[in-house]
């Protein structure tokens, strides 16, 4: 029963309201911005390269590398097959499109958060759409609200959906019984992040954050290798995803399980463009024009989706593999590869999610401490709440191994959506800042200069903000 009412309202939000939201937010921002996301593709791929403002401080690109390590995850693997498999071959199509014009959403809001971040007694960054919200509705209501929704999908939600998507890579191989090995995985996945989460197994997080990258190259290589072996399929694969994603005769016919919305769906827990978690590592970064780091954030979306989404897709799509219900997550993933590289398919796709899943568990919890910290008044709760919260964290990832597949998936929607619903109307609101700020940088490059920003340029008051002052460049 209660799987049934999560499923209700995941449907909801998302059919008809967080479709409309998204559409209407990521095209506001497209056309408002003059689809910068195309047109300054190749500044954003020079900026990722430029060191910080100050020396010692965070750069754009490690800000983007943060949220680019939360954005890669077991959703490019198993959400991406759950889309084709629940939804069909076209919800690929409506994930390039989310990817697209989410771009807009992920630069908009990014630079907003450069923009309204705060500065600590150290003199470093941080903020985060909490921050930003609370300037555009003028009261820390909806702020409180959306860090509520941030803890509930990063806490819980997608620690639940990561954990079971981790097990169910193990329904490949022999051993698996689906009454004891959800269990065991839970609980050994569980006691090596807790370790992690508790203050040890350094060694291990920086063997997963230096290996993941790595992984995902690999990854997408491997994925090229059974796309080209598949060659001959490939015109018949590109129809099929086409002719599937505008049949909208299906699509209307049965909505809520659509490829339209189940594109839009896992493209949105992929990529996260327009959730409000990225701003909060994108305030971390010493830039000299918030734009930078709007304009590195849209690199981010367009790595995670169109290039590790695309990859899991055509993969699977070019073996003409059978997918299904009954193949839905890693088992599509697992047999599309087995394809072409037999019994070492399915075990690296297991080592691939391992690694994904793990950097994902602990990457989380950066964007929930950030939320903390604002609802304790912007400062970290003491020590015997954080020892309770991170014990709850740890018990999180091991009930996801053993809940049911609707029940991981609602929860991580439905939270995520919370999130959504709250970011986008600020973005709305806030917006006209970042036009002004995007025209400002643009003017300033045209000239030949490194552009640099001052709030009072934008017609901004200097003594709303803790950075962005003519008196303290």
């Amino acid at each position: 029963m209660i799987v049934n009412i999560l499923d209700k309202i995941d449907t909801f939000m998302y059919y008809p309201v967080l479709i409309i939201i998204l559409v209407f937010g990521g095209f506001y921002f497209t056309a408002r911005t003059r689809f910068v996301q195309i047109r300054q593709f190749k500044e954003s791929c020079r900026l990722i390269a430029e060191k910080p403002h100050e020396e010692g401080k965070v750069s754009s690109f490690q800000a983007m590398i943060v949220s680019t390590a939360s954005r890669v995850g077991t959703g490019n693997i198993v959400g991406v097959s759950s889309a084709i498999c629940l939804g069909g071959p076209g919800a690929v199509f409506w994930m390039w499109l989310l990817c697209i014009v989410g771009a807009s959403s992920a630069f908009t809001e990014s630079t907003l958060a450069q923009i309204y971040k705060k500065k600590d007694e150290h003199g470093n960054a941080y903020g985060g759409p909490a921050y930003y919200i609370e300037k555009a509705f003028r009261s820390r209501i909806p702020a409180l609200f959306f860090c509520f929704f941030l803890l509930m999908t990063y806490a819980f939600g997608f620690q639940l959906l990561c954990s079971y998507n981790l097990q169910t890579t193990f329904q490949a191989y022999s051993f698996y019984d689906p009454k004891t090995t959800p269990a065991i995985i839970g609980a050994i996945l569980a006691i090596t992040a807790g370790y992690c989460i508790l203050g040890g197994g350094k060694r291990i997080i920086k063997l997963t954050s230096s290996v993941v990258p790595a992984m995902g190259i690999f990854y997408v290589l491997i994925a090229l290798i059974v796309i080209i072996a598949n060659l001959k399929n490939i015109p018949h694969m590109f129809g099929i995803i086409f002719e599937d994603a505008f049949n909208f005769k299906a699509i209307f016919g049965g909505v809520s399980g659509s490829c339209l919305v189940y594109g839009v769906k896992r493209g949105l827990y992929s990529n996260e463009a327009g959730v409000g978690s990225a701003p909060n590592a994108s305030a971390s970064a010493m830039v000299s024009h918030p734009v930078k780091q709007g304009l590195a954030q849209t690199l981010s979306v367009y790595i995670d989706t169109m290039l590790l989404c695309t990859a899991t897709a055509l993969m699977c799509l070019s073996t003409g593999v059978h997918f299904g219900p009954d193949v839905e997550g890693a088992p599509y993933v697992q047999n599309a590869i087995s394809s072409l590289f037999g019994r070492v398919g399915p075990v690296f796709i297991t080592v691939a999610m391992i690694m994904f899943a793990f950097t994902t568990l602990l990457g989380n919890l950066y964007y929930a401490d950030n939320a903390l910290a604002y609802m304790n008044h912007k400062k970290m709760p003491g020590k015997k709440f954080m020892l309770g919260f991170k014990i709850f964290c740890i018990l999180v990832i091991f009930v996801g191994a053993i809940i049911p597949s609707k029940a991981a998936w609602a929860l991580a929607d439905i939270s995520m959506g919370g999130m959504t619903l709250i970011n986008i109307p600020a973005c709305v609101i806030l917006g006209g800042a970042v036009f002004k700020a995007l025209r400002d940088y643009e003017n300033q490059k045209q000239a030949g200069k490194n552009p640099v920003f001052f709030s009072k340029d934008i017609g901004l008051n200097e003594e709303d903000f803790d950075f962005w002052k003519e008196d303290e460049a």
